[in-house]
């Protein structure tokens, strides 16, 4: 029985094998843009930004990413979160600031049609609440992490997902009551 340990450059090479090549990032670009475009549209809530974010990510992963083929599909995501990070900035809300109202329902209804009812909750939701609950809750990073990636508290990350939450629970009923007003307004 043979209990030595080998490190020796025949193993060093068959490791560079397993790296995950520029190609390979421009092909998993390819294979799952519909995916990673929402990822990133669903971070800066806007199509020019996560337009950017999206070709940023390309050519951040194909430039130097020394990184395992089998974590690049989540390499990937995490660039992209973090272009988003660096385009919109998210900051948590002060506690005693006023609770400001975005008013994204407009520019929602505009962006998702009604099939996408639930992405359009994510939208209206505000810069730092909407990335928390994205990384965190659908993209399933841990609070630390998420509060790494944002440059903020644990403790931040955890009321701004319960924020978060409730609003997007909130929302289908904020919409239904909004088409039923205007639809008193047209009928009376």
């Amino acid at each position: 029985m043979n209990r030595c340990i080998r490190l020796t450059p025949w193993r060093s090479t068959q490791a560079k094998g397993q790296y995950a090549t520029p190609e390979d990032f421009r092909k998993l670009f390819a294979e799952e843009m519909t995916s990673l475009y929402l990822l990133a549209f669903l971070l800066t809530g806007n199509h020019e930004k996560a337009e950017q974010c999206f070709v940023a990510g390309i050519e951040d992963c194909a430039e130097d990413s020394a990184v395992f083929q089998q974590w690049a599909r989540s390499w990937a995501r995490r660039v992209i979160i973090q272009n988003a990070v660096r385009a919109i900035a998210p900051r948590p809300r002060l506690q005693n600031a006023p609770n400001e109202e975005h008013n994204r329902s407009a520019l929602c209804s505009e962006q998702a049609p009604d099939r996408d009812a639930a992405w359009a909750g994510v939208l209206a939701l505000e810069d730092f609440e909407r990335f928390v609950f994205v990384v965190s809750v659908l993209e399933g990073y841990a609070d630390r992490e998420c509060a790494f990636l944002l440059g903020c508290t644990v403790l931040e990350v955890g009321d701004a997902r319960v924020r978060a939450l409730q609003k997007t629970s909130d929302f289908p009923k904020a919409r239904v009551r909004q088409v039923d007003e205007r639809s008193r307004m047209v009928v009376g």
